[in-house]
């Protein structure tokens, strides 16, 4: 994206009093874009970012070139950046690992609170095995009606949201609104790594699934296009209601939705 184009879209999210921004190192140019911003709005918004180093040299390093690249001394939030590999995961957690360094830059306070991120089916069981081994502030993770309809992931999901309401850790969810793997035969623009739902009352529906249950937090897409109307069915989720069941199953079968993720072929991005 373009800073012109950045610079656009984001007084959208001052329409609806959000103060939440999201990015990651690995997200391209993001950080810089966001920069600007972030420094006309001082202090508006707890910031996070995400850092892929599994050793705490390396995430040190990340993390501080991007507190340079979003003109920042420090940020709120910084996180293991899919954590989802056994091997990382042991480097990670091990001595000399990235948590080792985190927590220490959260001590020093470049950065008030680690979190960790990760997408897959085996998600939500690694979020438990890390959160059993350190103390982190929040989760990032899928979860969508048609995900929750995996047997093995939802009783992952819930083990885990039951644990972290105990410890008080935030739970992030993204791909909300996700519609399915890209297609061939798929045309237009491809402004996410998966197609998201576009049709607006099946999208509404999606965002006030995942907002009925309050301890969840909804990361849009990084399809600017549907912030707005993300944003709008977030701040109706109470007029709107919980969606049926049956109106979300309805809603699959008529736009075709799949889950991301299968455990084999389909299990990374």
């Amino acid at each position: 994206m373009s800073q012109e184009d950045a610079d656009a879209v984001l007084p959208t999210i001052l329409d609806f009093g959000l103060n939440h921004i999201d990015t990651a190192a690995s997200y391209g140019d993001s950080e810089l874009r966001l920069a600007p911003w972030i420094a006309q709005h001082k202090g508006a918004f707890f910031l996070a970012t995400k850092t892929e180093g599994r050793t705490s040299d390396s995430a040190r390093a990340e993390l501080e070139r991007s507190l340079e690249r979003l003109g920042v001394d420090h940020v709120d939030l910084i996180q293991l950046h899919n954590l989802v590999e056994e091997d990382e995961w042991s480097r990670a957690h091990g001595a000399g690992g990235a948590v080792e360094g985190l927590l220490r830059a959260r001590d020093e306070g470049l950065v008030h609170h680690v979190g960790v991120t990760g997408h897959g089916l085996r998600i939500a069981g690694m979020h438990l095995r890390t959160l059993e081994r350190a103390d982190l502030d929040s989760v990032l993770l899928p979860y969508n009606f048609t995900l929750l309809k995996n047997d093995g992931y939802r009783r992952d999901m819930e083990r885990l949201l039951e644990t972290c309401a105990e410890r008080r850790v935030a739970v992030q969810t993204i791909k909300s609104i996700a519609e399915r793997r890209w297609s061939i035969k798929d045309t237009g623009p491809r402004l996410s790594w998966y197609k998201p739902i576009e049709d607006g009352g099946a999208l509404a529906r999606a965002v006030c699934y995942v907002l009925s249950n309050e301890q969840l937090f909804l990361n849009t897409s990084s399809d600017t296009r549907l912030l707005r109307p993300i944003l709008n069915a977030a701040a109706s989720r109470r007029e709107l209601g919980s969606p049926s069941e049956a109106a979300l199953a309805e809603d699959v079968d008529n736009l075709g939705v799949e889950p991301l993720f299968d455990g084999a072929a389909h299990e990374r991005i």
